[in-house]
């Protein structure tokens, strides 16, 4: 009989270094958020580690990513005068009221009355705590001889009322159109006008969408050019 030849020994397979998988741009974006997870807080310039494709010599440039951070708080940009705060304003509201002041619409104790009380609302509210007799008390704090009266102020805050730029809410309480005023962030807007629509049975022709006054009457022309004036001596 023949003998059977010796058993082989049997071979392991042999082990290769993994082949370099191209990076794709989610790649390189979980690289972003993982330094930015990493460094957040931190005031400094993060170059990543090279990949393994980086270090070599071919398959093409190296990446690298700089990231700028800074930890200023983003709310230390105002430098706003006095210890009020600041209100956010519409701009297209603030140039209505210039135009109705120059066409004589806009009275100057109605302006002044707006203005006074928008400047006292409550943050995040969008509500002035004024009976009318504080209003004029607090807008006759500078006043000489010739001061507002509480019967001005209180056709002031009719008119006002009328045109949609406030709302009396009772209880020496009142409350700013929000859409043309407001003290607060979008997001206590947002819950402030959810609570004035609740109030008003989520009419849209009801406060605050309508911002008067509706039908002006005939408005002044008024000339800034330089013009010489009768009777000055030339």
């Amino acid at each position: 009989m023949t003998p059977e030849p010796p058993a082989r020994a049997q071979r392991r397979p042999s082990q290769t270094a993994p082949a370099d998988v191209p990076r794709n741009g989610d790649d390189v974006l979980d690289d972003i958020v993982s330094l930015l997870a990493g460094h957040i807080g931190q005031a400094a310039n993060v170059v990543p580690r090279p990949t393994a494709r980086s270090r070599t010599t071919r398959g093409g440039p190296k990446v690298q990513i700089n990231i700028d951070y800074s930890d200023t708080d983003p709310r230390s940009i105002h430098n706003m005068a006095g210890r009020l705060g600041y209100s956010i304003t519409s701009n297209w509201f603030a140039q209505w009221m210039a135009k109705l002041l120059i066409a004589g619409v806009l009275s100057r104790s109605q302006a002044a009355v707006f203005l006074f009380v928008a400047g006292g609302q409550k943050k995040g509210t969008g509500i002035a705590s004024y009976t009318q007799q504080q209003i004029s008390d607090g807008l006759n704090e500078l006043a000489g001889a010739k001061k507002i009266t509480r019967p001005t102020v209180n056709k002031a805050v009719k008119t006002l009322i009328e045109w949609g730029w406030l709302e009396s809410v009772g209880y020496g309480r009142i409350r700013l159109n929000v859409t043309l005023w407001f003290a607060g962030n979008s997001g206590e807007q947002k819950n402030v006008l959810e609570e004035i629509a609740s109030d008003h049975g989520n009419e849209y022709e009801a406060f605050p969408h309508r911002v008067g006054p509706n039908d002006l009457p005939g408005q002044q022309v008024l000339d800034f050019t330089e013009a010489p004036v009768r009777g000055a001596a030339g």
